[in-house]
């Protein structure tokens, strides 16, 4: 059974939009990868979105971006 706690992070990546810098108001899981690495070599952002950004870059550097699709189609807004 899944962590409601960690379905609803899953949730956030595919609703949330970034709140700031160059991808503003793009959605959490279409940030690029290269993105993401920046911020691992200079330091995530504090608090939720830090903690979503780094989930976001371990998803999409193995490959498993697969889970947001359908969770992306459910919450389309």
């Amino acid at each position: 059974m899944t962590n409601p706690a960690d379905r609803e992070q899953l949730i956030s990546l595919v609703t949330l939009k970034m709140p700031f810098g160059k991808y503003k108001d793009t959605l959490l899981c279409d940030l690029p990868v290269s993105y993401l690495e920046w911020f691992a070599r200079k330091g995530f952002p504090a608090g939720k979105l830090g903690m979503l950004l780094q989930t976001l870059l371990v998803i999409k550097s193995n490959g498993l971006e697969s889970i947001l699709v359908q969770l992306k189609k459910n919450h389309a807004s």
